[in-house]
């Protein structure tokens, strides 16, 4: 047997091994009967806007005066 033979069994070999590996732990993900409650993007979930530091003057608009400002008369 040349050693190309020997290499090329040896590559079939460690690719079926893998293969089996890789089967074998995915298994349990690919089961579909097991209802659970996550929707699969991870993480905490956050429900609150982000915090954005406005320079000063600027207010958003649900944080600015409700009423206008009353001016006093100006004379002349």
């Amino acid at each position: 047997m040349s050693s190309l033979l020997i290499n090329l069994f040896l590559a079939g070999f460690a690719y079926v091994i893998v293969i089996y590996f890789v089967a074998m732990m995915t298994k349990n993900a690919l089961k579909k009967d097991k209802p659970n409650g996550d929707d699969g993007d991870g993480g905490v979930e956050n429900q609150k806007p982000p915090h954005i530091d406005l320079p000063p003057g600027v207010v958003w608009p649900t944080q600015g005066p409700t009423q206008k400002p009353t001016r006093e008369p100006l004379e002349v």
